[in-house]
């Protein structure tokens, strides 16, 4: 079994710190690796790295289903020590068994109003998918849960935050907090910023703008060679490419996009010249993408399915990693307490 020498130690003599990380509502998929892992992975030889495993934050939107989140925490454990994350460089621990998270978040609801949280563009835009679930009637958990978000954030003092764009706001929000409890309280808490991905959202297979588990439109890390045929094949492509000798248009085809992702630059210039001539079907085009996708993924998988067959190791990863994780967010609870004068 593997073991790790976790010992907390002040940020001020390590490097900067990042606050990262997944909700568990399903296995993680190739926008997920685009839009964050492939950075997180690049990022954890350079900062001082923790990965959080949001379990509480997805129960905002699934606590009719939270056997659902438990299910997939190791899911999403396993997703990411596949593509590359060392648990000997990042610390990766589940929310819900860090309670000094708990007590941050509402230490800082005294410091956001209700309109503030109403005008999170982010939150709008996801309360618009979730109509059916709430049917009009908003919970406070997830009407809240940026401000959990800024107490995952500052538990930990990180110095950045990488995200997409649409996450911008929540970032944001967090700063708010941290300038306003630094102003009442004194300077206490680290000013988080937000790190925006090159590539900050991946579309659909249908063309929809994000790639989601909810939208039934994603290829998942784990998806068997089979299965990824079958998506690619459903992809959608130009409208009006109807016979293989028809002139394509490649920008508004989800096939072509996927390929300026998978396939090296001198076969995409191929595809992309024998689609706009003509010369090029697109189900050989969709072959050709299955094909590379597949190989992509292959070492992913491979490392996957060892974790798969040993979850003990995934289990003292898990169980270390939250162990250091909770003994950092203990020091920040334990200074903001002092300043709030709560440290009876």
């Amino acid at each position: 079994m593997l073991k790790f020498n976790y010992k907390y130690m002040n940020n001020q003599n390590q490097k900067p710190r990042i606050l990262t990380g997944d909700r568990p509502t399903g296995p993680l998929h190739i926008g997920h690796y685009f839009g964050a892992l492939k950075d997180r992975v690049e990022l954890q030889d350079k900062y001082d790295t923790f990965v959080i495993i949001a379990d509480v934050q997805a129960l905002t939107d699934n606590f009719l289903t939270p056997k659902k989140v438990r299910d997939n925490v190791k899911e999403v454990v396993m997703d990411n020590l596949a593509v590359g994350i060392d648990p000997k460089k990042s610390t990766i621990f589940i929310q819900s068994m860090i309670p000094e998270i708990a007590e941050l978040t509402v230490f800082y609801s005294n410091l956001v109003t209700v309109a503030r949280l109403e005008r999170n563009p982010t939150t709008k835009e996801e309360l618009k998918q979730k109509e059916k679930l709430f049917k009009n009637n908003i919970t406070y958990g997830f009407l809240g849960y940026p401000v959990s978000q800024a107490a995952d954030i500052t538990a930990f003092q990180a110095d950045l935050v990488p995200a997409g764009e649409d996450q911008v706001p929540h970032i944001e929000l967090a700063r708010e907090i941290v300038r306003k409890f630094n102003e009442i309280y004194g300077e206490t808490l680290v000013e988080p910023k937000a790190k925006i991905s090159a590539f900050p959202r991946v579309k659909g297979l249908d063309g929809n703008s994000k790639m989601g588990k909810s939208l039934n439109n994603a290829i998942y890390l784990s998806d068997s060679p089979d299965i990824i045929r079958q998506k690619v094949k459903m992809a959608f492509t130009d409208p009006q490419k109807i016979r293989l000798t028809d002139i394509g248009h490649p920008d508004n085809c989800m096939v072509y996009y996927y390929h300026q992702m998978f396939t090296d630059s001198n076969d995409l210039k191929v595809v992309e010249s024998e689609c706009r001539t003509g010369a090029r079907g697109c189900v050989a085009c969709k072959n050709q993408l299955a094909d590379n996708i597949i190989k992509f993924l292959a070492p992913i998988q491979e490392k996957r399915h060892y974790y798969e067959s040993h979850p003990e190791i995934v289990d003292q990863i898990i169980k270390e990693g939250t162990a250091k994780a909770r003994e950092v967010a203990k020091e920040t609870l334990r200074q903001v307490k002092e300043k709030m004068f709560l440290n009876y």
